[in-house]
């Protein structure tokens, strides 16, 4: 069939080009910004300028790698939000020229469902294991706690999220304030293996329904930092591998209680993780055990499909092609997203 199709993917602070080629995946460039980790966080305007320059390296880097001249592509695929606008905006841009020049049509792509829609991505011909419909899949990520209902590949409700902190943002947030650097949970997850999960007590929240909260536990470590170094000025130094990992279970912890009450709920079977808390280990031996102990079938995607890419981009924008799902050349970017996608 020769269906191609260039995926963009701009919404925070990694620049990505991906091809596909008839559902396989022929190359996935990702540029990231060192430049944020002296802030210890994203800084919306560096992460613009940053995607300026990096865009153009990158979408070239990827399409040579796939061995794919420009007038072969079928259509562009692009993140349309949600996410950080100045970021947005440079992919959008330059999905509009490029589409504009070759003439073919563009994709619009919803981050989240991207991130979901990454269990379909095949790395070759008759790979095939992805979840089957429906399933839920427990999106985490620095800026999204989710879970998500998925009924077919365009048709998914939010059904639990966040109030407040994200998972991946509390990681971070607690990173930070213990000297690790940024990005917090690699490094966190790190340390976490090294450390006893039952060292600390922190608090868990009491939220009704299927949606989460992080700020608690956030508070709770702080006020134990706080509380301990009044007497020992090296208790980070002297507890961090026990502070991660302990952490790190309350996290994991908050997490599978929602999801295992969805899926009791919701009698379904077939569980998924996505996002780039996906990564953490602590998180995917929870999955695992969760598959033993209540007969899930549970889908785990690689560690390189787990944080912002544009395979996943370009994989939804296979889809929307099928469907003949093309967008207008007026299309802006958006910060925010609606519960259901």
């Amino acid at each position: 069939m020769n269906i191609t199709i260039l995926g963009i993917e701009s919404s925070c602070d990694d620049t990505s080009c991906a091809v596909i080629r008839d559902g396989v995946l022929l190359s996935n460039v990702i540029a990231g910004q060192a430049v944020h980790e002296a802030y210890g966080g994203v800084v919306p305007e560096l992460a613009s300028r940053a995607h300026q320059q990096n865009i153009i390296p990158v979408a070239t880097e990827a399409l040579r790698q796939a061995g794919i001249r420009p007038a072969a592509l079928s259509a562009v695929a692009f993140t349309r939000g949600p996410g950080l606008l100045g970021s947005l905006l440079v992919g959008v841009s330059f999905a509009k020229g490029l589409a504009a020049s070759l003439k073919i049509p563009m994709l619009e792509v919803n981050h989240l469902q991207a991130h979901v829609l990454a269990h379909f991505i095949k790395t070759e011909p008759g790979d095939g294991r992805h979840p089957q419909f429906p399933f839920l899949c427990l999106l985490v990520s620095g800026g999204n706690s989710q879970i998500i209902r998925v009924t077919s590949r365009n048709c998914m409700e939010v059904i639990g999220q966040t109030i407040d902190d994200a998972a991946g943002e509390a990681f971070d947030k607690c990173a930070k304030v213990m000297g690790l650097g940024y990005p917090g949970g690699p490094l966190v997850n790190r340390l976490a293996k090294e450390g006893r999960p039952d060292a600390f007590t922190f608090s868990k929240p009491h939220v009704p329904g299927y949606d989460y909260s992080f700020s608690g536990l956030k508070t709770s470590f702080l006020y134990t930092l706080r509380d301990a170094l009044k007497t020992d000025p090296d208790f980070i130094e002297s507890h961090k591998a026990d502070l991660c990992a302990s952490l790190q279970a309350t996290v994991v912890a908050i997490l599978m209680d929602k999801l295992r009450k969805a899926a009791r709920d919701l009698k379904i079977n077939e569980v998924a993780v996505a996002g780039g808390v996906s990564a953490n280990s602590g998180l995917r031996d929870a999955f695992r055990e969760h598959a033993a102990r209540f007969g899930w079938n549970v889908y785990l995607p690689p560690n390189a499909f787990t944080t912002d890419n544009a395979a996943m981009v370009a994989i939804t924008g296979y889809y929307k092609f099928l469907d003949g799902d093309f967008c207008a050349m007026d299309a802006v970017p958006y910060a925010r997203v609606s519960t259901t996608f």
